[in-house]
């Protein structure tokens, strides 16, 4: 006669459980990782009731449980395992791997933002923060922000689902002060995520600007420039005008100028140093680039390049 051994139908019954989940993932698409997180305490109650039936069921007075060491043993690494998995899902770690596993590299549409100006604003003044920017002249009274961003994220997940997470936008007596802000971003060895975000401004052309480029690109379409701008600290600047514009731009320590020089008036230069020998022309201090009389000012300082072309 046998030995009923209190283990051996534990990891029998285990085994058979674990095997049934994981056929039934294949044809569910179940996630492998939450059966191993949820299926653990059933290996518990099955043990139990082993132990239960076995004391009803022994015709002894006294019973006295014999287990089966390796079963049991092999119960507990399955446990154990199982364990792991639960306290290492509370931290959120599994969550995170399955998202960095799961993202893709997309294009995303930014939520569109707009903002009324009344008539007490005279002046705007726009913080790039990290991001390239183009700023368009509009003649509406309102100001309008969209465009796209770019970044690695899982199925269904949005960085930016409100405008009030990309800018920030304050009124201060007769300035209204706009702050484009950086994309969320990671880090933090394989969880790394990078993104880029490329935003198009409108502004009314009749008011006055001034932009701090914090060392990103600026694309400008001030079209019928009605009023002054300046734009400060950019790396590079690129400013499409049109021909009927009545334009003055005055660049202000300019690397480059790219284009025919000749329709500039350089006024001044920095002194002659050894970088020209490598093809790198001396500092332009000061130039200026007209259109009709001139009556409305564009200020373009201390950026690296400067483009300036006009379009009918």
């Amino acid at each position: 006669m046998r030995t009923w051994r209190v283990g051996t139908f534990s990891m029998g019954a285990s085994l058979l459980f674990l095997g049934i989940f994981l056929l039934l993932s294949q044809f569910f698409g179940m996630n492998l990782m939450q059966i191993m997180i949820s299926w653990w305490p059933i290996l518990l109650i099955v043990l139990g009731i082993e132990i239960l039936l076995f004391l009803f069921l022994s015709k002894q007075e006294k019973p006295f449980l014999k287990y089966d060491f390796l079963s049991i043993f092999f119960v507990g690494v399955l446990g154990t395992i199982g364990i792991g998995f639960a306290v290492l899902s509370s931290t959120g770690i599994f969550d995170k791997v399955d998202d960095v596993l799961n993202r893709e590299e997309r294009t995303i549409d930014l939520p569109s933002f707009e903002h009324q100006i009344n008539n007490d604003i005279k002046r705007v003044v726009i913080n790039t923060d990290r991001n390239p920017l183009t700023i368009e002249g509009t003649t509406s009274k309102e100001i309008s922000l969209f465009g796209t961003y770019r970044a690695l994220v899982g199925p269904k997940e949005q960085l930016v689902t409100k405008a009030e997470e990309y800018v920030l936008i304050q009124e201060k007596g007769d300035t209204l002060y706009i702050q484009v802000k950086g994309l969320p971003s990671e880090t933090v060895g394989p969880f790394d995520r990078y993104s880029s975000l490329s935003a198009t401004i409108l502004i009314p052309n009749d008011i006055k600007l001034e932009v701090n480029g914090n060392d990103n690109s600026i694309i400008l379409k001030p079209r019928s420039l009605m009023s002054d701008w300046t734009i400060d600290q950019a790396s590079d600047v690129a400013v499409q005008l049109q021909n009927t514009s009545d334009v003055k731009i005055t660049a202000t320590d300019i690397r480059n100028i790219d284009g025919n020089r000749n329709d500039w008036a350089i006024t001044e230069e920095t002194e002659a140093s050894s970088q020209e020998m490598y093809g790198d022309r001396p500092e332009i201090k000061q130039a200026i680039f007209k259109t009709g009389q001139g009556k409305h000012h564009l200020q373009i300082m201390n950026s690296y390049q400067l483009n300036v072309s006009t379009v009918d």
